[in-house]
């Protein structure tokens, strides 16, 4: 790669390093450092006049000061005359942000997208976006790589008889991602809908009397009851159905029952709001991994076979582990699958979610590539987790857009048997 030049940030060294020697570039010199008062500064320490500049800089824990650094760089290489800037950002900061939930809220992500285009940048490659929709809010060309072929190799090479396994989605909006994956593999594939808005209508293991009816009425739509399987959720975690839940204290003097006239107020205000297209609570999302309220019971239900079979859970991201945990423990202890395997393209691991899903006995392996940074500590300290190395995928796409070559193979599933 003639006439080019590749800067690392300081979010994610050790995936920068990575992807310069799989390109057979040295990585350029740069100095990045922090004044008294928290102020950024950037400084290039070699000439990147009329070439082509890529910056490595993922989203990280230090997410604001990290996207400053990268803005501060970007417009530091428009200042030294380079010839084309593109931002090489393996997992996009603010990326779940992508669309109002609130009436006074805001898009974030298109935010960050105007201001890489404003600091300079003339391409942006990403991988696994949450939402794709949001390579709209960039007026530069982007590259949005996934990781789905990587994945699907690594399953093949290490999950034990995966031809027989079941790829799972944890939500309803993530079955796009879920059905690609197992068309590739071909393979089954089942969705999980945890409803937020009811408890428990119908016992475990029953399917819903709508989908019954329909199963005698029209034999060749017929589905197996065993393939519809539900239970309680209560603080993260599945329950049998005589489990009684906990009364919580703060809400049991709220309640308006004892006035008629209160509760069928309340019920419409909050029935019409939804009708017409009102506001809901983010944490009622379906696409969102929200089980902050778990003290709130919530019902579960698996559309699908996973008895005796591997069940592969698919995600693009892991920050929290409430819904993958209760995903795992519906899968294994109702549904009866024999082993679970939790896979998604970045790992952000919140807090002690990585503690919480290592201390699963549901879940047998934590799978995740490395676009985000994971100490090497705690990396090192979990059994479970398994980092699957991306470089190849980014360097390749870099190599392709230097020389105008197409990218079109790298998002192809037989590139990887």
């Amino acid at each position: 790669m003639r006439k080019s030049k590749i800067f690392v940030g300081s979010s994610h060294p050790e995936l920068g390093k990575l992807i310069c020697e799989r390109l057979g570039i040295q990585e350029g010199k740069c100095t990045l450092q922090k004044f008294a008062n928290g102020e950024t500064s950037v400084s290039m320490g070699e000439s990147i006049r009329d070439e082509d500049v890529y910056i490595v800089q993922s989203g990280s824990s230090r997410i604001n000061d990290h996207i400053m650094e990268l803005l501060i760089m970007i417009a530091a290489c428009r200042g030294g005359s380079a010839n084309k800037i593109t931002a090489v950002v393996p997992y996009f900061p603010y990326s779940k942000q992508s669309k109002m939930k609130k009436h006074r809220g805001a898009i974030t992500a298109r935010m960050i997208a105007n201001l890489l285009t404003m600091a300079g940048a003339d391409h942006v490659i990403t991988m696994d976006l949450h939402a794709a929709q949001m390579q709209g809010f960039f007026t530069k060309p982007v590259d949005n790589l996934h990781a789905g072929p990587t994945l699907a190799r690594w399953i093949r090479h290490n999950v034990p008889d995966w031809r027989d396994a079941v790829v799972v989605s944890k939500n309803p909006g993530g079955t796009k991602r879920v059905t690609a994956l197992a068309d590739a593999l071909k393979i089954d594939f089942a969705m999980i809908h945890t409803d937020r808005r009811r408890k428990n209508v119908f016992p475990i293991s029953r399917a819903s009397p709508t989908i019954v009816e329909e199963a005698e009425n029209e034999e060749e739509d017929h589905m197996s009851m065993s393939e519809i399987r539900s239970a309680r959720v209560v603080q993260g975690h599945v329950v049998d159905d005589d489990y009684e839940a906990p009364i919580d204290a703060s809400t049991e003097g709220s309640q308006v029952e004892n006035d008629p006239m209160q509760s069928s107020v309340y019920s419409l205000a909050s029935q019409t709001d939804l009708a017409l297209g009102g506001t809901i609570d983010a944490t009622e999302s379906d696409d969102e991994d929200n089980f902050e309220q778990m003290d709130a019971e919530k019902m579960i239900t698996l559309v699908g076979d996973v008895k005796d079979r591997t069940a592969i859970i698919i995600d693009d991201m892991i920050d929290r582990p409430g819904s993958f945990i209760a995903a795992a423990e519906h899968c294994r202890k109702n549904c009866g699958a024999k082993s679970v395997y939790v896979i998604a393209t970045h790992g952000v691991f919140g807090d002690d979610t990585l503690e919480e899903m290592e201390k699963s006995r549901c879940i047998d392996y934590i799978v995740v590539t490395n676009t985000f940074p994971i100490p090497s500590a705690r990396r090192n300290s979990h059994s479970k987790l398994v980092v699957i190395d991306i470089s190849p995928i980014l360097a390749e796409c870099m190599r392709r857009n230097h020389y105008g070559e197409s990218i079109s193979a790298l998002f192809d599933h037989y590139m990887t048997l």
